[in-house]
């Protein structure tokens, strides 16, 4: 009964906005059923929708985890998108340089330049709120910026693949690839990084004593330091781990992807991380499935547009439309109580 009671704020929220996104569409003169069904069933209905899914889902788990991680503690990351993109940038530089490294090397080598490249980005911000108090908001943004500007440089730059007509470097070396899980449709094994790394956050957060200080920090920091916890430790270490979580969101990009750095490489997964942290309700036993939830529905709409020319920017609409019904539940709560 408690479970039910859990999941119940989220099935209310899920079909209040596909309601008024249904309407939107029969205003618009577009089938909401068919849409809804394309939306919804796409992911299922063969194995390359399915396995079109699982790839989306891999950097929508790891920039929601940018978020939820620092959150525990109580301190907003919302610089994923660069620090995801200096990953790239991170594990592209390795790939290239290592190209004629074996396998067994630089795979390894281009995930943890990636990962490495993200958390010193994220250290950036952590430093600045650890030595100077200044606020994680406002200088995970501006990196954002900066990040871009380096993508640019990087893509348009030293690496420049002068046969291509967007900016984007040359392929890293062959060898650096992730090895695939399946060839067809292709699926890498970045899957499986994920899912360490999500599992490895539950464990962390919510098993060990460093994991118990880390939550308790963002639950009562006043408390947790009376009570011996390095607040400021803890506000510098998630935030690092958070990074470092969107870092390898980057590496994997590069490595099981695109095969090089592409400008735009980040898509929209960041503020989609966003979106999941949020809905996940800053839980991070819950944003795999929430991501799970996001990537059925982005994939959904592009199959949409495709096929009967709905504008994809619908599911943006109900995606925000559930986050705020979500968010609505939670103050209806704390005012009840």
């Amino acid at each position: 009964m408690t479970q039910i009671k859990k999941v119940f704020p989220y099935l209310i929220s899920v079909l209040a906005a596909f309601l008024i996104v249904g309407i939107l569409l029969w205003v618009l003169k577009f089938n909401p059923l068919k849409a809804y069904e394309t939306i919804l069933f796409t992911s299922f209905r063969t194995p390359n929708g399915f396995i079109q899914t699982l790839l989306k889902w891999i950097p929508l788990t790891l920039t929601a985890l940018a978020f939820t991680v620092p959150l525990s503690s109580g301190k907003y990351n919302i610089g994923a998108e660069g620090q995801m993109l200096v990953g790239a940038i991170g594990a592209a530089a390795v790939g290239i340089l290592g190209r004629d490294l074996p396998a067994v090397v630089l795979v390894p080598l281009v995930i943890l330049a990636g990962t490495i490249a993200g958390a010193f980005w994220g250290l950036i911000s952590a430093w600045l709120l650890y030595q100077f108090n200044i606020n994680e908001i406002l200088t995970t943004v501006l990196l954002n910026f900066i990040s871009f500007a380096l993508v640019d440089y990087v893509a348009t730059g030293p690496w420049r693949d002068p046969a291509a007509g967007h900016p984007t470097t040359v392929q890293i070396g062959q060898s650096g690839f992730l090895p695939m899980l399946v060839n067809n449709p292709p699926l890498h094994s970045g899957i499986i990084l994920a899912i360490i790394v999500a599992i490895a956050v539950y464990y962390f957060t919510s098993k060990t004593t460093s994991g118990y200080e880390l939550v308790a920090t963002g639950a009562n920091p006043r408390a947790s330091k009376v009570h011996g916890i390095d607040i400021r430790k803890m506000f510098l270490f998630s935030m690092v781990i958070g990074a470092a979580c969107a870092g390898l969101a980057g590496a994997i990009e590069v490595s099981g992807v695109h095969h090089r750095l592409i400008e735009g490489l980040h898509s929209n997964f960041a503020t989609l991380g966003l979106i999941i942290g949020l809905m996940a309700r800053g839980k991070n036993s819950a944003v795999p499935f929430v991501a799970f939830f996001i990537a059925i529905l982005e994939v959904g709409g592009s199959a949409m547009q495709r096929t009967i020319m709905v504008p994809v920017q619908i599911v943006l609409i109900a995606e925000a439309l559930i986050l705020i019904f979500i968010l609505l539940s939670d103050i209806i709560k704390r005012r009840q109580k």
